[in-house]
């Protein structure tokens, strides 16, 4: 493989599962590339954007976000194959690109999203996939349903896995305990933003549960311009964090009780990958993506139904070995899933694109 651009306008965005993705898809690459398993390639990038470390980034064009994505970059790629990792890619590259749609959220859950947002993803990758741009995505689940939203056969889709081992890249801060009143296994953790399919809501019973017991719930997280808010857990039990760091978010994995994650929507879900990372006992909704990326690591719950999910918990309160046959489970289930293995993937279908 020759000529190969990444779609750098990433760098300039604001830091979510998307970003986090692309972010450790690229640093995976460029290390494989040090070591000659992996080509080369250049970063471009709009005006004023960041290094990257392990790449050259070349800042082309004068505009910003979707304007630079569809209009400038294009202009920029002098024939060579770009590789889109969060979502978007620009129409008049057409077929010499490969891009990644995380999942079909904006046909399957449109509530989740604003009218304008899902209005212009649903045009762009139906354009996309009618330009005939090599389609990836980040499960077998998201796959059916890309290809079914699209009118494709499911084969021109390939999937590349995410990772979770980037939490264990930065010290735990235990300094977020003492700040928000928490004590090591004396609360659960809920990670994710208030799009309506997170189902944040839907954790009431669990939260009563918890506060019967002296327990919290602490809820980590926030919203988004282009995310339709969902309403949040409520009740005494429950301890709002919003957004935290790397370091933040270990410390918090690493103490929980576990990790409760009720969304009804997943094209792969990455907190619950961090969460095995961390020897975190999971509990997830079955739903989406999630039995196919958790396997038999998680404990499931309807999310459908708020009291399977305190079911479930109070399962873990009570059953004395329970926590530690998750945490052993977890940590195989990591095992399946690493950034580089993900970077591996995602060069072979390069391949054949």
């Amino acid at each position: 493989m020759t000529g190969l651009v990444i779609n750098g306008r990433f760098l300039g965005q604001r830091f979510s599962g998307v970003q986090r993705f692309a972010t450790e898809i690229t640093t995976a690459w460029a290390a494989l590339a040090a070591a000659g398993e992996a080509p080369p390639a250049l970063l471009l990038a709009p005006p004023g954007a960041p290094d990257f470390p392990g790449f050259e980034v070349r800042r082309v064009g004068t505009r910003q976000g979707q304007a630079w994505e569809q209009l400038d970059l294009p202009r920029a790629l002098a024939g060579r194959i770009l590789v889109n990792l969060g979502n978007t890619a620009p129409l008049l590259a057409g077929s010499r690109q490969a891009v990644v749609i995380h999942d079909a959220g904006v046909f399957d859950t449109p509530e989740s999203y604003s009218r304008a947002f899902r209005t212009w993803y649903r045009l762009l990758h139906h354009g996309l996939a009618w330009r005939g741009a090599r389609l990836l995505t980040v499960s077998e689940f998201s796959k059916g349903r890309i290809a079914h939203h699209l009118r494709i056969p499911p084969a021109r889709i390939g999937v590349v896995g995410e990772g979770g081992e980037h939490i264990l890249r930065v010290p735990a801060d235990l300094g977020v305990l003492a700040q928000y009143g928490l004590e090591p296994q004396r609360y659960a953790l809920n990670v994710g933003n208030r799009a309506a399919h997170k189902n944040l809501g839907g954790q009431g019973e669990a939260a009563a549960l918890l506060a019967a017991r002296g327990l919290k719930l602490a809820a980590v997280g926030g919203g988004g311009a282009v995310f339709a808010g969902a309403e949040a857990a409520q009740g005494a039990a429950v301890v709002p964090l919003g957004r935290v760091s790397d370091a933040e978010l270990r410390a918090l994995y690493e103490n929980a009780l576990c990790l409760i994650f009720p969304s009804r929507y997943e094209g792969f879900g990455l907190p619950p990958m961090e969460a095995f990372n961390c020897a975190c006992p999971v509990l997830a909704a079955e739903a989406g993506s999630l039995p196919e990326v958790c396997g038999e690591a998680a404990l499931w719950f309807d999310p459908a139904q708020p009291a399977t999910l305190a079911a479930a918990l109070q399962r873990l309160l009570d059953e004395a070995d329970l926590a530690a046959t998750l945490r052993a489970r977890g940590r195989q289930q990591a095992q399946r899933y690493t950034w580089p293995n993900g970077a591996r993937t995602l060069l072979r279908h390069l391949e054949i694109a």
